[in-house]
Formats: C-alpha cells, sequence, structure tokens
C-alpha cells in the first residue's frame, strides 16, 4: 500500500517561516551607537593627544579616562533620554486611562469610528469595539496602540539602555588602548586595531540592516579613519603652536 504524504496547510507554512527581527528592543540602538562612538572617540582622542607628541604615558592615560568618562557620560544620557521618554508614555497613557474611566461610551465610539476609517463595515466596527472595550486593560491597550502608536507592554527599559551603552562603549574605547596595556610601544598597532573594530561593528551592524556587510564595514572604516586622521593633525598643529 503506497504512503501518502500530506503536507501542512500552506498558511502553517508560512506562519512558522515568517518571522521579524525585533526593531523595538531597547538594547540595539544604545549598543551599536555606544560601541561606535567608543571605538571612533577614543581613538581620535589618543591619536590627537598622539599627535602633539606627546608621551606614550599620556597617550594610555588619555585613553583609560576617555574611556571611563565616555561610558558613564552615555550610560547617563541613555538613561535620563529612556526614563524621560518612558514617563511621557506613561502620563499619556494614565490620561487614557483617565479617558476610558470616565467616558466609555465616547472612547468607544471612537474606536469604532477608528476601524471604520479603515474600511471595516459599520455594524461590524461597533460590535468588534463593544467587545475591545468590555475589558478596560485590554480596551487601553488597543486605544494606545490606534492612537498613540505604542505598547503599553512593551516600554523601553531605561536600565537596559543605560548598562547596553555603557558595556558598548566601555568594550569599543578599550580597543585602541589595548595595545598599550599589552605592550606595544608605538600608534600604529591601537590604529590598526580600532579600524579592524570599526569595520567588524559595521559588519555586524549590516546583519540588522538592508546594507551589504562590506559597504557597512568599510564605511564606519572610513569615518573613523578620517575622524583619526583630523585629530591627528590637529594635535599636530595645536602641538607645535603650544610647543
Amino acid at each position: 500500500m503506497a504512503i501518502i504524504e500530506t503536507e501542512a496547510p500552506l498558511h502553517e507554512a508560512h506562519r512558522d517561516n515568517h518571522t521579524h527581527r525585533d526593531v523595538n528592543g531597547g538594547w540595539l540602538r544604545p549598543a551599536v551607537f555606544g560601541a561606535m562612538d567608543g571605538l571612533v572617540s577614543n581613538l581620535a582622542l589618543m591619536t590627537g593627544v598622539a599627535g602633539g607628541t606627546a608621551s606614550q604615558q599620556t597617550v594610555v592615560i588619555s585613553g583609560l579616562a576617555g574611556l571611563a568618562a565616555g561610558a558613564f557620560s552615555m550610560a547617563a544620557g541613555e538613561y535620563t533620554s529612556v526614563a524621560s521618554q518612558r514617563e511621557l508614555v506613561e502620563a499619556e497613557l494614565d490620561v487614557e486611562r483617565r479617558e476610558l474611566r470616565k467616558h466609555p461610551a465616547d472612547e468607544e465610539a471612537e474606536l469604532a469610528a477608528l476601524y471604520e476609517a479603515r474600511g471595516v463595515e459599520p455594524d461590524l466596527a461597533r460590535e468588534v469595539a463593544r467587545q475591545l472595550s468590555s475589558d478596560p486593560e485590554q480596551a487601553l491597550e488597543i486605544h494606545a496602540r490606534e492612537e498613540l502608536g505604542i505598547d503599553p507592554s512593551d516600554l523601553p527599559s531605561p536600565t537596559v539602555a543605560a548598562v547596553s551603552s555603557f558595556g558598548s562603549f566601555a568594550l569599543g574605547a578599550l580597543l585602541p588602548v589595548l595595545p598599550f596595556l599589552l605592550g606595544a610601544s608605538a600608534l600604529w598597532p591601537a590604529v590598526l586595531l580600532a579600524l579592524a573594530g570599526l569595520f567588524l561593528c559595521g559588519a555586524v551592524v549590516a546583519k540588522v540592516t538592508a546594507r551589504s556587510w562590506w559597504y557597512s564595514g568599510l564605511r564606519q572604516l572610513a569615518l573613523g579613519g578620517a575622524a583619526a586622521g583630523v585629530t591627528y593633525l590637529l594635535g599636530s598643529l595645536f602641538g607645535t603652536a603650544v610647543g
């Protein structure tokens, strides 16, 4: 007897294979920005100091100071920024919550009108709005999505943003300093390692964007190299002028 193999329905196969990357997470943007900023800013700082004919010890101390200052600054800035944004969203949610409590009929009608505007038949729109409005928390979530474009259950975390920024900036800023800590006495190993790190960061970022890895990597390499070159030149000019 022949065995007939049945295939899963098309919609089930599509559902299993259709996935999206996380575009709303609170960690990706600060982590990427922090790593890039740490690499570029500390590389530029160290090349600028080195261009001023400073000693190796001064260059290393500048790099470590830049790492610490930048990491704490990034963490504080991200925490304040995300916390302020979250507080604003929570304030708007409180407004919507009060409106749902004081004027439930008006809010239900408003929700029905939103669905009608999207092409739902009036009777069906009113029935959908009535059923969704029967649960206050569900009604709040629906109104927040439709009117504010936010998900109350998925608000960004200030702590996650701050920790991501601190760690990624420190990691990026460490690369230009690392060769000196391992015994290097010249600037070029630090520059090469930092530029390689910039290319790698750009290539990794391409994994979550539509750009090719080599384009993104070369773009970050060019930007970081330009920043290092300009600050080295400025350091040389200032060193000559001050000296």
